[in-house]
């Protein structure tokens, strides 16, 4: 560098000190100015201090809220979803039984026909066919039959409002301890069997254990104070977390906050409960087509908390040190770095599947849109493979849940290793259900990888004994189209489960694939093992 040049960063520096200087000879000569001046600042710096003290108490609130509202919608989601499935299988079992040849046929044949959909729901506490007179005329099972003898269910709600109204459809019933099932608490699904006539034939029904919904619950946490309930449009209580008082089954009618959930689909408001006196922020909504109402109470006092003690310091900060304003500025941007990793991971959580690492099915959901899109723009092919474990409900009963979730992690691991690609997508569906996005691939290739995947399920040779292959293995739906505008991902998806249940039907353990259009699906184009598995018996 030359003799006397200094660079600006240089220049910059030395006016700087040279400005410091001068302030502090300003100050010497003037120190009442001085210390009005840093009062000032002071007064100002703990006006502005309050200010945000008191903006963040209300953001505490409104993030409170909102956390309350996404797990509100969470799990109506999951009872929404769970009730359509449920549904449906209630209407395949009113199908079956309005079948006069369905009685003709042999009693194993029979239930099948009857309860084949219901077995793949779960958390039920039986399905049935109850006749005209109450009694049970067909059971999901051979002992919930034999148990059933002689008992009559003519007394039961689920059974008298379908007797009463032909119009009546989905009736969920009260709160009542089964039966047959020693007294464990359900609440009942029903849907009127008609005779031939159109006169009363009886009910079928599919009982629902309370356990359910109170596994929902015991995974979130609120806080020491807070609650979380379920219950029906009557404010009957189903599930509750920490335990109620009353107990599940108990009707809460006659409390003013519970009475305020029946005026709206969804709200939520702050209120002191009645029960304890704890001031709490009520959100809650209603589930869709089911007469159950979700609500989220995190305690207000818990979610203040954290804000208090952070008041607290500030405040102190303020009132003694003064100028330390800028410390404490550090002390919230770091706060507020803590918050932004905290929401980023909670980001991740809300679409991984905790058990088996894969995306979830909202992540999945979600992708399905972005390259059906794509694909639009594109105009290049998409693909979707859909899975299902094989006799899943038979490993968890023969060897226990936990086997069950390393059989599910397993699979998933499979699934993920066969596809590698950046922009494939393996996610977990639901329960034993896989589904694997596959942009870009045409039909043929898409076989391939399903295929693929398939068998190294199958030669991992985890044994299941009773079933037809003596190990664990996977049917798969695998569809593929050129998106047309007008579709969607969600209907290649609903059609990849069509051809899922194609495999199973023709004998699980195989692939079956399609080209789809939205004008409908082009001729079958199967994979070896589906072509193998077409006249084999299903099992």
């Amino acid at each position: 560098m030359p003799r006397g040049f200094l660079s600006p960063h240089l220049r910059v520096r030395r006016w700087a000190h040279a400005q410091a200087k001068r302030a502090t000879r300003l100050i010497g000569h003037y120190p009442f100015f001085a210390a009005l001046s840093g009062t000032l600042v002071a007064t100002v710096m703990a006006i502005l201090t309050y200010a945000a003290l008191y903006e963040g108490r209300a953001e505490e609130l409104r993030h409170a809220a909102e956390n309350s509202r996404n797990l509100v919608q969470l799990i109506s989601n999951d009872i929404a979803r769970n009730m359509e499935i449920y549904d449906l299988s209630l209407q395949a079992v009113v199908m079956a039984a309005q079948q006069p040849q369905t009685w003709l046929m042999p009693e194993a044949l029979r239930q099948r026909v009857l309860f084949d959909r219901a077995t793949a729901a779960s958390n039920l506490g039986g399905a049935y066919v109850i006749d005209a007179t109450g009694h049970v005329r067909a059971s999901q099972n051979a002992l919930g039959r034999a148990g059933a003898a002689g008992l009559s269910f003519a007394d039961r709600d689920y059974f008298i409002a379908q007797q009463r109204d032909p119009q009546a459809g989905l009736y969920f019933s009260q709160p009542y301890r089964s039966r047959l099932r020693g007294g464990i608490p359900s609440i009942g699904l029903s849907r009127r069997i008609n005779a031939p006539d159109g006169s009363f034939a009886g009910v079928a029904l599919l009982g629902v254990r309370l356990d359910y919904f109170q596994q929902l619950l015991e995974r979130i946490d609120v806080g020491q104070g807070g609650r979380l309930f379920i219950m029906m449009h009557d404010r009957t209580l189903l599930a509750s977390k920490p335990a109620s008082l009353r107990g599940a089954g108990a009707n809460y009618g006659d409390l003013p906050n519970y009475a305020i959930f029946s005026h709206h689909d969804a709200g939520s408001f702050t209120a002191h409960s009645a029960l304890d006196g704890v001031e709490r922020i009520f959100t809650y909504a209603h589930v869709k087509n089911a007469p159950l109402i979700v609500v989220v109470a995190p305690a207000v006092a818990d979610v203040l908390a954290g804000w208090r003690r952070r008041s607290y310091i500030a405040l102190v900060m303020t009132t003694v040190f003064g100028g330390a304003w800028v410390a404490v500025s550090w002390v919230l941007a770091f706060a507020l770095r803590d918050k932004v990793v905290a929401e980023s991971e909670l980001l991740r959580l809300a679409v991984t599947d905790p058990l088996t690492g894969l995306a979830n099915r909202r992540a999945l959901d979600r992708r399905l849109v972005e390259e059906w899109q794509h694909a639009v723009r594109d105009g290049t092919p998409l693909s979707v493979l859909f899975f299902d474990i094989d006799h899943f409900k038979l490993f968890n009963d023969t060897y226990g849940h936990s086997a069950g979730d390393e059989v599910l992690t397993f699979t998933a691991g499979r699934i993920a290793a066969g596809s590698r690609r950046a922009t494939d997508l393996a996610a977990r569906f639901g329960g034993e259900e896989f589904a694997v996005v596959l942009p870009g691939t045409a039909l043929e290739a898409a076989t391939r990888i399903a295929e693929k995947i398939r068998q190294r399920i199958e030669s991992a040779n985890l044994t299941l004994n009773g079933t037809h292959h003596g190990c664990v293995t996977v049917s798969v739906g695998c569809a593929s189209c050129n998106p047309p505008v007008g579709g969607s991902g969600a209907k290649l998806l609903a059609e990849a489960d069509r051809l899922l249940y194609e495999a199973k039907d023709a004998g699980r353990n195989q692939v079956r694939s399609q080209q789809w259009t939205d004008e409908g699906a082009e001729p079958v184009v199967d994979s070896e093992a589906g072509t193998r598995g077409r006249d084999a018996p299903a099992s």
